[in-house]
C-alpha cells in the first residue's frame, strides 16, 4: 500500500467498529501496516474471524469481537474488553452502517428505524461506550457519507441518519476537546468496489454516470478513505478537531448525481 510509510503508528492500539469489510476493513488494514495493534468487531462472527487473522501484526494478535452496535452494553462489554487486554485506544473508527435504496412512500417505519438505530444510534453507542477507553491524546472518527451533506432522492433515512452523526461529531468534539480527544468524520464518496457502490450503480452504464459525476473522473478505492483516517488520527492532525473531511474526489462539492 503506498502512501503508509510517513504515519507511524507503532505502539498506538486502533479499533474499528465495522473493520471486517470493505471501506472499513481497509481502513483497519492501514492502520495495522501502519504497526498499531489492531481490535475490529461486526457482526458476524466469520468476517471477525477472517480479519483478525488478516489484520494480526509484529504488534501481536488482533482482537474481534461480534457484535450489533444497537445494543449499548454489548458495544461497551467489548470496548472494555480490548482496552483491559490491549491498553487504553488511541484511535477509534466508527464505520457501522445501514443502507437500502427505497423511495420515502416504500420505507416503513420499522425500516426508516433500523437505519437510524444502525447508524445514528449506533455512532453514539460506540462513541459513548469509547470515551472511557480513550487514551489522552486520542482520535475517534466517525465514517460518514455525502448523505450527510446532500439530500438524495431514495435515502431520506440515510441523509438523516448520516446528518446526525456528522451533529454528534460536532457536539463531541466540542465537549471531549477539554480532555484531550480529538472527533473528526470522514465522508467516503464513491469508492469501488464496494458493497455500497455496487448498489448504488450495478450496471457499468450507471458506474460510467458516477464517475463522470466525480470532478476527478474516477471512483475512489478504501486506501482514499484510510490515508484520510491516517492523517486525522496522526501527529499531522493534531490540531483537527470538530471536521467533516470529504474524501470523495470532490463528488459533493461538485453536486452528487445519483445514476437513475
Amino acid at each position: 500500500m503506498t502512501g503508509t510509510a510517513s504515519f507511524d503508528f507503532t505502539g498506538k492500539n486502533v479499533f474499528v467498529v465495522g473493520g471486517t469489510s470493505g471501506i472499513n476493513l481497509g481502513i483497519a488494514e492501514a492502520f495495522s501496516r501502519a504497526g498499531a495493534r489492531m481490535g475490529v468487531a461486526s457482526r458476524k462472527q466469520d468476517k471477525v474471524d477472517a480479519a483478525v487473522e488478516k489484520l494480526s501484526n509484529d504488534a501481536g494478535k488482533a482482537l474481534g469481537y461480534a457484535f450489533d452496535v444497537r445494543s449499548f452494553e454489548d458495544v461497551s462489554a467489548a470496548l472494555n474488553d480490548f482496552a483491559e487486554k490491549a491498553g487504553k485506544i488511541d484511535v477509534l473508527i466508527s464505520g457501522a452502517a445501514g443502507n437500502f435504496p427505497a423511495p420515502a412512500v416504500a420505507i416503513s417505519p420499522n425500516g426508516f428505524k433500523s437505519v437510524i438505530d444502525i447508524d445514528l444510534m449506533g455512532t453514539f453507542h460506540v462513541m459513548r461506550a469509547a470515551h472511557p477507553n480513550m487514551a489522552r491524546p486520542g482520535s475517534l472518527i466517525n465514517i460518514s457519507a455525502p448523505q450527510a451533506v446532500q439530500a438524495m432522492p431514495f435515502q431520506v433515512h440515510v441523509c438523516a441518519a448520516k446528518a446526525g452523526v456528522d451533529m454528534i461529531t460536532k457536539c463531541l468534539a466540542i465537549e471531549w476537546g477539554p480532555d484531550n480527544l480529538r472527533v473528526n468524520s470522514v465522508i467516503p464518496g464513491p469508492i469501488d468496489g464496494t458493497e455500497g457502490m455496487d448498489r448504488l450503480a450495478p450496471t457499468e452504464k450507471m458506474r460510467e454516470k458516477v464517475i463522470q459525476s466525480v470532478p476527478m473522473k474516477r471512483m475512489g478505492d478504501p486506501e482514499d478513505v484510510a490515508l484520510a483516517c491516517l492523517y486525522l488520527a496522526s501527529d499531522a492532525g493534531r490540531y483537527v478537531n470538530g471536521q467533516i473531511l470529504a474524501a470523495d474526489g470532490g463528488w459533493v462539492a461538485g453536486g452528487v448525481q445519483l445514476p437513475m
